[in-house]
C-alpha cells in the first residue's frame, strides 16, 4: 500500500569528509558484542536521554538550550550558508544500504579477533570484512532529516572499488571531521577521528572498533547546574577542527562562539583558549612545518595567524589580513610554505604571504557563492582546486603574480558542500553535495584539459 511506503527524506545531504590514509586501519576492525545486562542499561539510559535527562534522570538546562539551538538551524546554517565523466574513473555511492540503528550510547564489550575471525561467515560478503593496506578509508557525514550519521566507506584507487563498511549514529548533524593518529594513553599509534557537531561537544571514535554505541571519549562537557559541574569546551556548534601533526597530542577547534580551543588529548580538556575572534572562527589549520604556527579564518572578515608558543599574549599578539565578507577556508601551501589559500563567502579566493601581512599576491572571484573547498596539489605546486555552493568545481593554475582558470565541471549535485583530498594521490577529491549521489570519488586526471596544461602522461 502506497501509505506504508517509507517517505523520501526532506533533508539528504553530506555536509563533511575526510580521507584516512592508507595501511593505517586494522585488517579486521574489532566488533562490540553486549551481555544482556549491558544491552538493558543501554535502554534504560536512552529513555533517560531521550526523556530530557543527561543520562541519570536530571533534566538538564544547559542541555536543553543546546537541543533548542540546533532545532532552530536550518539546512543553510548547518555548514555557514553556512568533459563529461568517465565512469571507469569515478565512484559514488547511489545506491548504498543504510542500517537502521537505534540512538543509544552506553558501554560495550570487544569480541577478541580470534573469536571474530571464527564467527564470521563464508560468504562472498566476507572479503568486504578486511580492510587492505593499499585501502582508503573515507568517513562520510551523512544528514538525513533529523537524523546524522557517520559512514564509513573503503576506497580502493588501483581496483577501483568503492563500498560501505560500517555506519554509526552521531549525536548531532557532523560539520567536520578530522582524522589523527595519535591515541591518548597508549604507546602504539592510533587510528581514531575527531568530529565536529552543531553540539559543542566534540567527540572522538576509534575507527578500528566496528558498531560503537559511543565514542572513545569527548572533549569537552555541557556541564550540569543541578549536579555543579561547570561547562568544558565550546558553547556552541564546532566548524572546524586541526590535529598538529608534530604536537600529536594537540587539535584546535574552531566554534560558533567565537573562540578557538588547543585541546590536549592527552589531558582530555583545554590546553589555550583563544578568545581574538569577534564572530564564528569557520577555518583553522596548522602549519605543516611549523608546528607552533596556526592559521584561522573567521566570519569578521579576519584571516589572523598565532604563535601558539605563549599562552599569556596569544590573544594580543597576532599578524591578520582584512577581506571583504566572511572567510569560509584557510589552507597552507605544501611546499611554498610562506604561502597560503583564502576562501571567502562570496566566491573570492585570495593569496597571501604570511611575511607580507594585510596584503595579498593576486585576489580573484573565483565562484558565483561561497568557496566551500580548498585543494593544493603537492606533486605540481601549481594547481589549485575549488569547490564552491554554486555547485561547480573549478581547476587553476597559478603562480604568485596571477591565476587562470583551467577547467570547470558541474557534478549536478547541486550546492557543493566540501571536498576533501586524497593523502596519497592529490588528483583525487571527495565531493560532498545535496543532490544523488551526495557523494563522489573523482580524479581530475580525468579530465583533458588538466592533463594537457599540467603536462600529465594520458593513463596507459
Amino acid at each position: 500500500m502506497d501509505g506504508d511506503a517509507p517517505q523520501e527524506p526532506t533533508i539528504d545531504f553530506v555536509p563533511a569528509l575526510c580521507f584516512v590514509p592508507r595501511g593505517v586501519t586494522k585488517e579486521r576492525p574489532e566488533k562490540v558484542a553486549l551481555s544482556r545486562n549491558e544491552l538493558e542499561k543501554i535502554i534504560k539510559d536512552a529513555k533517560e536521554q531521550l526523556g530530557g535527562g543527561d543520562g541519570d534522570g536530571d533534566n538538564d538546562d544547559n542541555d536543553t538550550d543546546d537541543e533548542n539551538n540546533a532545532n532552530n538551524m536550518d539546512v543553510d546554517d548547518v555548514r555557514n550558508t553556512n568533459e563529461n565523466n568517465d565512469p571507469n574513473d569515478e565512484f559514488n555511492f547511489d545506491n548504498y544500504e543504510q542500517e537502521e540503528q537505534g540512538n543509544l550510547a552506553s558501554i560495550a564489550t570487544i569480541v577478541n579477533a580470534d573469536q571474530q575471525i571464527a564467527d564470521e561467515d563464508n560468504d562472498s560478503e566476507a572479503e568486504d570484512e578486511i580492510i587492505k593496506s593499499t585501502d582508503n578509508l573515507i568517513l562520510v557525514g551523512h544528514v538525513q532529516d533529523d537524523a546524522a550519521s557517520m559512514e564509513v566507506w573503503v576506497f580502493n584507487q588501483d581496483e577501483e572499488s568503492l563500498y560501505t563498511h560500517h555506519d554509526f549514529l552521531l549525536p548531532s548533524f557532523p560539520l567536520c571531521i578530522e582524522w589523527m593518529n595519535h591515541d591518548p594513553g597508549s604507546s602504539s599509534a592510533g587510528n581514531l577521528c575527531a568530529i565536529g557537531c552543531m553540539d559543542p561537544v566534540i567527540t572522538v571514535w576509534d575507527l578500528d572498533i566496528q558498531d560503537s554505541l559511543e565514542p572513545a571519549f569527548k572533549l569537552g562537557s555541557k556541564g550540569s547546574r543541578k549536579k555543579n559541574k561547570p561547562r568544558i569546551g565550546h558553547m556552541d556548534a564546532v566548524l572546524d577542527l586541526s590535529w598538529n601533526r608534530e604536537y600529536e597530542h594537540i587539535i584546535a577547534s574552531g566554534s560558533v562562539d567565537k573562540t578557538l580551543i588547543l585541546w590536549d588529548l592527552d589531558e582530555g580538556e583545554p590546553h589555550t583558549t583563544i578568545t581574538a575572534f569577534k564572530n564564528k572562527v569557520q577555518s583553522v589549520e596548522f602549519h605543516g612545518t611549523e608546528a607552533q604556527t596556526l592559521l584561522t579564518g573567521c566570519a569578521d572578515g579576519l584571516v589572523r595567524i598565532f604563535d601558539c608558543r605563549d599562552p599569556e599574549i596569544i590573544n594580543t599578539s597576532f599578524i591578520k589580513w582584512k577581506i571583504n565578507g566572511e572567510v569560509e577556508k584557510v589552507l597552507w601551501h605544501p611546499t611554498e610554505t610562506h604561502n597560503f589559500i583564502i576562501g571567502t563567502n562570496d566566491g573570492s579566493l585570495h593569496y597571501a604571504d604570511k611575511r607580507r601581512p594585510d596584503s595579498f599576491l593576486w585576489s580573484l572571484k573565483a565562484h558565483e557563492e561561497e568557496i566551500s573547498g580548498v585543494c593544493f596539489n603537492a606533486q605540481k605546486p601549481n594547481l589549485l582546486t575549488t569547490s564552491s555552493t554554486d555547485g561547480v568545481l573549478k581547476v587553476w593554475n597559478f603562480s604568485t603574480s596571477k591565476i587562470d582558470e583551467v577547467h570547470s565541471h558541474d557534478f549536478e549535485m547541486g550546492r557543493l558542500q566540501c571536498m576533501k583530498q586524497c593523502p596519497e594521490d592529490p588528483y583525487t577529491l571527495a565531493l560532498g553535495g545535496e543532490k544523488p549521489p551526495r557523494c563522489r570519488i573523482y580524479n581530475i586526471k580525468n579530465f583533458e584539459t588538466v592533463r594537457r596544461v599540467f603536462d600529465i602522461p594520458d593513463a596507459i
